[in-house]
């Protein structure tokens, strides 16, 4: 749950002094590791750099001592998930990315991994018309609380967005909220000149968010690429940009909640394609020795594909098919977007056009998403049969 935080100005500066001490806590674990494996060929674990986080504690009390020791363990985890996910791609013969250090900017959100360790949430219950949480090192900040909060509160997290402040909550013990039964089932075929379409044929549009903020982004672009670098101007005009991607990212969020309520309401099985987006809008650019082929038109692809948010609207489904009851499968999409829902035949030939599908065996017609959707219901269903059989 997230929650606009009120901070004064000497908490608003408390709090960016937080983050600009954790983003140089962060930095400076990571160079620690590189000398120590450069130099010696040592590797350095969080183990041993969470034990001298007492050391640098009191050696800079001012500083690095002010904060929640746990908050400075968070950080120093979120190093080693760093490098645990590198050594992951380095194994699986992916580009692997080496942990990076963090500029300014570049470092927006630090955690608390339990609440009453360091914070607490609804710290001042003697006001009972307002919400505050406490941070150690900032006092009790302001929450502007929009609704209830549901389950108990287990870790807390503030993040920096442009000039505004929020505090993050993960809870436990959620009550579930399962609605009434339909005893309908639905496949569902992602799309990006619809976002949705039901193996029952119906629709639901593609907002196309960034598409309708295309223009209004690039003349904010262009007008901070003139901007003389650490300027006043050049920081308004990043600001600019940030509030444009902001807005976009929340009428993403808004129209995917929205998409996801309405099935979650009407079916009590769901059935959906198990799609690897990041996959799916990965680069065809190639290398200068094999270069790709049709990069502009892919490029276009992969930006139809981010800008309809298949990953957002696949992650909210599954949260609200779970706190609904309602249950959600997964199948494989290889081969639903050619087959026939009528009698089976599969081909490239029987797809003529994006929207279009004509079987050349039968001849059966049909919209193209909507013959898809139903081989995904079709193909969940068996799956679901299979695994409550065995």
């Amino acid at each position: 749950m997230k929650f606009l935080l009120r901070p004064t100005s000497k908490q608003a500066a408390a709090l960016a002094a937080c983050l600009e001490d954790h983003r140089q806590l962060y930095n400076a674990a990571l160079e620690h590791r590189r000398t120590a494996y450069g130099k010696a060929g040592v590797s350095i674990r969080y183990g041993d750099q969470s034990g001298e986080l007492k050391h640098i504690r009191a050696d800079d009390p001012e500083g690095q001592g002010r904060w929640s020791f746990s908050s400075q363990q968070a950080t120093l985890r979120r190093l080693d998930k760093a490098f645990t996910a590198f050594f992951t791609r380095v194994r699986q013969g992916r580009t692997p990315g080496f942990p990076r250090f963090k500029g300014r900017g570049w470092f927006d959100t630090v955690e608390w991994p339990k609440d009453g360790d360091g914070c607490r949430w609804d710290s001042q219950p003697e006001h009972p018309s307002a919400t505050f949480v406490r941070l150690q090192g900032v006092g009790h900040v302001r929450v502007h609380q929009h609704r209830p909060v549901r389950g108990r509160v287990k870790t807390i997290s503030v993040t920096r967005e442009r000039n505004c402040w929020y505090v993050v909550l993960s809870c436990d013990d959620v009550p579930a909220e399962p609605l009434p039964a339909t005893g309908a089932a639905v496949g569902v075929d992602l799309g990006v000149a619809h976002l949705v379409t039901t193996s029952d044929g119906g629709h639901l549009d593609n907002p196309r968010h960034l598409a309708a903020t295309a223009d209004r982004l690039a003349i904010a672009q262009r007008e901070l690429a003139r901007k003389k670098r650490g300027s006043k101007r050049r920081r308004k005009a990043v600001m600019r940009v940030g509030a444009l991607h902001a807005k976009v990212r929340r009428q993403r969020l808004d129209g995917a909640h929205k998409a996801a309520l309405a099935l979650v309401r009407g079916y009590d099985v769901i059935v959906h394609e198990d799609l690897k987006v990041a996959n799916m809008t990965r680069s065809a650019s190639g290398t200068i020795e094999q270069p790709g082929r049709n990069v502009a038109a892919k490029s276009g692809l992969n930006r139809n594909i981010l800008d309809a948010g298949w990953g957002v609207f696949l992650r909210i489904l599954a949260h609200k098919a779970e706190s609904a009851g309602r249950e959600l499968v997964s199948v494989n999409p290889a081969g639903t977007s050619r087959t026939c829902a009528r009698c089976g035949h599969s081909a490239r030939e029987n797809r003529p056009s994006q929207a279009v599908f004509r079987c050349t065996a039968c001849g059966h017609s049909a919209h193209a998403d909507v013959n898809a959707a139903i081989n995904i219901l079709r193909a969940g269903l068996a799956l679901r049969d299979a695994a409550q059989a065995a």
